[in-house]
């Protein structure tokens, strides 16, 4: 079924690039000078199996890649920020619970404050000493954060992108990036999702509108060539 999907929406895709164009869509923002690498939800719970927010192309894909642009940034300065979600007070009939409405939507109570090991970041790419661990409540990595305080008061001027899930967390933080004046870039084959099609999809539309689909190996380039000459990007 997957591939069948993914031919159909390789058809749609082709007829939507041209209507786009037409129209004006599909701009390039651009890489900048300053980049920051923001690894989205790539903790426990999403990465390992048998939650309900496992995602798929996880070990094959994501995290070899992620691994790549954290050597990247590791050898060139660029600042990391690992993201990961959790809640503390996880009874839907508490008033007074930090997941607001959106426990109406989705389970987020599997993802208690009180179960580090869930919310942890996957030890495959665990941070650092000197790169920033934010907890999220939110789809966005923005929302109610301090991310876009800390990437400006560092210079940062790009965000390069990556995690799950493409139809939400990761394209919430893309959203929000590009609209608090952040060059915005999804790693193409470092952002998954649970269902068929959602990350085809997402990309496709980020592409269009809020970001610039980049691959994996232009964005390792770009990180190289940035932290050796600043001026080159």
């Amino acid at each position: 079924m997957a591939e069948t999907l993914d031919e159909m929406l390789t058809r749609a895709f082709d007829e939507a690039r041209a209507l786009y164009k037409e129209r004006g869509f599909q701009r390039r923002v651009g890489f900048g000078r300053k980049p920051a690498l923001i690894n989205v939800d790539l903790a426990n719970a999403w990465t390992r199996p048998g939650n309900a927010f496992t995602c798929e192309n996880i070990d094959d894909q994501i995290i070899p890649g992620v691994q790549q642009l954290l050597a990247a940034c590791r050898r060139n300065g660029h600042p990391v920020v690992h993201v990961t979600t959790c809640y503390q007070v996880t009874d839907r009939e508490n008033p007074h619970t930090d997941m607001g409405l959106w426990h109406n939507k989705i389970p987020v109570e599997a993802v208690p404050e009180n179960r580090p090991d869930l919310w942890a970041i996957d030890s495959r790419i665990e941070p650092v000493e000197g790169e920033q661990l934010l907890v999220k409540k939110r789809a966005s990595a923005f929302h109610g954060t301090y991310l876009a305080g800390f990437l400006r008061s560092a210079g940062v001027d790009t965000i390069v992108v990556t995690g799950v899930t493409a139809s939400a967390c990761v394209r919430q933080t893309i959203c929000d990036g590009i609209a608090d004046g952040f060059r915005t870039i999804a790693v193409k084959e470092c952002i998954g999702d649970r269902i068929p099609g959602a990350v085809s999809w997402n990309l496709f539309d980020i592409d269009a509108k809020f970001g610039d689909v980049e691959s994996l190996e232009r964005c390792v380039s770009y990180l190289d060539e940035v932290g050796s000459n600043p001026a080159a990007a």
